[in-house]
């Protein structure tokens, strides 16, 4: 997008958004899936019960008749939503999920040659933690080396540290197609 800034002068910004590789069914290199909302997500817009909260919402789900928050980054990596029916898409890359994750909406190259779109559609609730500023605080990067081609080189680089240092982000965003 663009815009003037009032002397004349433009701002242009950029959007990235990714590529990913996918297919509709889990086999071969495809095994890694981008998850549809589950059904046991529940949102609670706040305002509804508190006009000075508005704007505010928590996510969770319910168990034993209690509101709990909803699984974390790590719990649905090691299965929580396993055989549910919710996936959505299956790709090559814990990684590319990662960062599609982070930007929201990419673009998944099937293996039967076509091309879709995924967006946001909703999260788990946790706060989001940004990776580069843990990479800097375990001390293999400095502020002015992160970027995302940085990130993506360490986590790909370190197979056996990079699903912890994901977990970190206990955020877990699902997907729609678009």
């Amino acid at each position: 997008s663009s815009g003037s800034d009032g002397r004349g002068r433009m701002l242009f910004t950029g959007y990235y958004e990714p590529l990913l590789f996918g297919s509709r069914r889990f086999g071969g290199a495809y095994t890694v899936p981008i998850y549809r909302p589950p059904d046991d997500l529940v949102q609670v817009d706040l305002a509804r019960f508190n006009p000075d909260l508005a704007g505010y919402a928590i996510y969770g789900r319910v168990e034993g008749g209690q509101f709990v928050p909803y699984y974390s980054r790590a719990d649905i990596e090691t299965g929580a939503l396993a055989d549910r029916g919710l996936e959505l898409l299956w790709v090559d890359d814990p990684i590319d999920r990662f960062f599609l994750q982070i930007q929201g909406s990419g673009q998944v190259q099937l293996d039967d040659g076509s091309l879709t779109r995924v967006g946001y559609a909703s999260q788990n609730g946790h706060p989001y933690r940004a990776i580069g500023r843990d990479l800097v605080e375990i001390g293999v990067l400095t502020l002015d080396e992160v970027s995302l081609p940085a990130i993506k080189a360490w986590l790909e680089a370190h197979p056996g540290d990079a699903p912890g240092l994901m977990a970190r982000n206990r955020s877990y965003i699902f997907f729609e197609e678009r």
